[in-house]
């Protein structure tokens, strides 16, 4: 079993409870977003159809009692607020924008506290992650959250293990860029509650192609991921991206871009910590992972796709890089 697997399995148990509905309370903060509070809320709803019981019940909770204004500049009036849960919550995730509000959050870390010392499993929705980094309870957790505030939030918060991953469920912590990758988080905790099964049933009620895994990067634009890097490494990349079926020497690269190999070589070096050749690689065998997840193509087809002249050498470079063949990847 990979670490990966096993982690969620561990995740899995602390998540559990005994025959009783999971109940889940969610902290909308002023700015939150509509989108991503439905993703998290809606599969669970539907959970509870489709499993025919309650398996799921919600509350709601504000910073006061009174109504709070989303991104779309609808309000929204919680059950109760911070501090005042009516029943034992099983857990409890924070829906905030990012950046966050300029409001008062000590209540609320206060209790996000008291709730993690009670073993209640705390969840971070877009900027409800640094919400959760800013209490204190996500030191020594993966996590993660828009991708924008990743790096400034690492700096102030070192003891997190801050990923670019869709979302991230560790342990008693669970925490996602926010959009849809919520109801993708949402979706696979619960596969892990009841089954996978039930999931995929629920997936395909909201005609999901697919339940995104965590381990899927969050898509960050080419510019913001290079940041102020040179022009010509900007380049290099794009050109990278349009040739991955029939890739180029990192001698024709340079030639496209009318630099030297070695110059080439020292901006990949410098910016991306990386020789061209394995950057090049690295993007080949992402967009393979893409399409043997999201197609049924045939694995040699892929393998072509992607740049590979031969089965044999697309399995090693692939088993490599992920840990398992392109048939154990299909498998799982």
């Amino acid at each position: 079993m990979d670490k990966r697997i096993a982690t969620m399995h561990d995740s899995a148990s602390a998540l559990s409870v005994d025959g009783a509905p999971r109940q889940v309370g969610f902290v909308l903060l002023p700015g939150f977003s509509l989108l991503a509070q439905a993703c998290a809320l809606e599969p669970l709803t539907v959970a509870n159809q489709l499993g025919g019981r309650r398996l799921y019940t919600s509350a709601t909770f504000g910073l006061d009692g009174r109504g709070v204004r989303s991104a779309a500049e609808l309000s929204l009036t919680p059950q109760d607020a911070i501090g005042e849960e009516t029943g034992a919550l099983d857990m409890l995730l924070v829906c905030a924008p990012s950046p966050l509000p300029a409001v008062d959050l000590s209540r609320l870390g206060q209790w996000l506290k008291r709730l993690a010392g009670r073993g209640v499993v705390l969840g971070g929705i877009a900027g409800g992650s640094e919400v959760l980094a800013r209490a204190g309870v996500l030191d020594g957790y993966r996590a993660t959250l828009p991708w924008q505030r990743i790096d400034a939030v690492s700096r102030d918060y070192p003891r997190i293990n801050l990923s670019h991953q869709l979302f991230e469920i560790d342990r008693d912590r669970l925490t996602c860029g926010g959009g849809t990758a919520a109801m993708d988080m949402m979706m696979t905790l619960i596969g892990m509650h009841h089954g996978q099964r039930l999931a995929d049933r629920v997936s395909e009620h909201f005609v999901c192609e697919r339940i995104r895994m965590a381990d899927e990067p969050q898509h960050v634009p080419l510019r913001s991921r290079l940041g102020h890097a040179p022009q010509s490494l900007i380049d290099a990349v794009v050109l990278m991206e349009a040739n991955i079926e029939e890739p180029l020497t990192t001698h024709e690269l340079a030639e496209h871009l009318g630099i030297s190999r070695r110059q080439l070589e020292r901006l990949f070096k410098k910016y991306l910590r990386a020789v061209p050749s394995r950057y090049y690689l690295d993007l080949r065998l992402q967009q393979a992972r893409k399409l043997l997840r999201e197609s049924d193509q045939p694995v040699g087809d892929i393998a072509l796709q992607t740049g590979f002249s031969s089965g044999a050498h697309f399995s090693t470079a692939y088993r490599n890089h992920f840990g398992m063949t392109p048939r154990e990847e299909r498998l799982g």
